[in-house]
């Protein structure tokens, strides 16, 4: 029962899941850059689905990009994580850009199929942007930068040292005073390039940084940061969809019934029938609450410069809500998986294990406690979450 996705990248999408399940718990192990598997991203056309038409993508909608990603996520969701960076960062382009930068980093991606790294995390304030020439001179080191590694372009942010704010430019990867590290070794999404770039003595011109409009400028700017969570979103929902058809081929196929449960096959213990059933109800609210917020994203996207902050504050209140539920069903259920399957199902070779390993990083990516907090406040004040790089 995979998740079901536009028909225009069905067949495209089920054969690159199909591709990528059948060395997904080999290369967890592995970790490293997943050279193959990008470049079969890069062959699939996938990369540039969300580029306008005006620059030659298809213009889809939110609503299947994410799709796409939470499909791939159900078999292996670093490379799911990568897909969902490559399009964060062209709507980076599109919120933040002029429309010459625009044309030429859009136009580019959809001509040159440009895959995109990222090295924007706005936790990390040691890259300071220093004024030189017609630009910036760039240092410092940054750190959680997905799919940095493999790159074409790169999607970076730097404190301004004159204090006059944050810059973000999009640029190639391979120039001068750019050195994207190979020192990812987390415990999960083992295969997301998410470690550090340094910038030394790095020249960006003025014309490079994007805006305006620019960073978190306007109420249509700062949808950004609600896409980005969005996405987190969608890749929770991926690995948990994943973990519980995994754990429901193996309770169908391999698991053995408890010896004092009285019944003769594991899939008719009512114990686990009624865990299984309440994750799936579960996982279909928590789909829901997501679908309904990138319908409602897609609909302020359509309306651009035009929505207004209450707009962007109401579908900020319909992220948290997907945010929250999606994270608590989605650790539920890759934890609780290993309960109805049984101890022989912690065999390493089986590599159920990474569902777990892998949301539980990504759900560190935020605190999710602050959506709660933010939801709370509107709630009771009416207070709609305030615009960061994390609502």
């Amino acid at each position: 029962m995979p998740q079901s996705v536009h028909s225009d990248y069905a067949d495209r999408v089920e054969k690159l899941a199909r591709e990528f399940a059948s060395t997904a718990i080999e290369r967890d192990r592995q970790g490293g850059t997943a050279k193959h598997e990008r470049d079969l991203l890069r062959a699939s056309g996938l990369l540039t689905i969300s580029v306008p038409r005006e620059h030659g993508g298809d213009g889809a909608t939110w609503n299947t990009v994410l799709h796409i990603v939470r499909r791939i996520a159900e078999v292996d969701s670093s490379l799911a994580h990568l897909f969902a960076f490559q399009h964060l960062q062209l709507a980076t382009v599109r919120l933040f850009a002029n429309p010459q930068q625009q044309a030429a980093l859009l136009g580019g991606t959809a001509r040159e199929n440009w895959f995109w790294g990222n090295a924007m995390n706005a936790v990390n304030n040691q890259v300071v942007a220093q004024a030189a020439d017609d630009g910036f001179r760039i240092d410092g080191v940054k750190g959680f930068c997905s799919g940095s590694r493999d790159s074409d372009r790169i999607m970076l942010s730097a404190l301004r040292e004159d204090g006059k704010g944050l810059i973000v430019a999009g640029i190639e990867s391979n120039r001068e005073g750019i050195d994207i590290r190979d020192d990812w070794d987390n415990m999960g999404q083992r295969q997301t390039d998410s470690g550090t770039v340094a910038f030394s003595n790095l020249f960006v011109t003025s014309d490079e940084v994007l805006g305006p409009p620019g960073p978190l400028s306007t109420p249509f700017s700062t949808l950004r940061p609600t896409l980005a969570q969005l996405i987190l979103v969608n890749l929770y929902l991926g690995i948990a969809r994943g973990a519980l058809e995994a754990a429901l081929d193996h309770t169908r196929t391999v698991a053995r019934p408890w010896p004092w449960s009285g019944v003769q096959a594991a899939g008719d213990d009512p114990y686990l029938l009624q865990r299984y059933a309440e994750f799936w109800v579960d996982l279909k609210a928590a789909t829901r609450l997501a679908d309904d917020a990138a319908t409602h994203f897609d609909k302020l996207w359509q309306k651009a410069e035009d929505i207004t902050a209450d707009e962007r504050g109401a579908v900020a209140i319909d992220v948290a809500e997907a945010k929250i539920l999606a994270t608590r069903v989605g650790l539920d259920i890759t934890n609780g998986i290993f309960e109805q399957m049984g101890a022989r199902a912690t065999n390493a070779k089986l590599g159920f294990d990474r569902y777990w390993r892998n949301l539980r990083t990504h759900t560190l990516h935020d605190p999710v406690d602050y959506k709660k907090r933010d939801l709370g406040r509107w709630l009771v004040t009416g207070e709609v979450p305030a615009p960061s790089f994390y609502s």
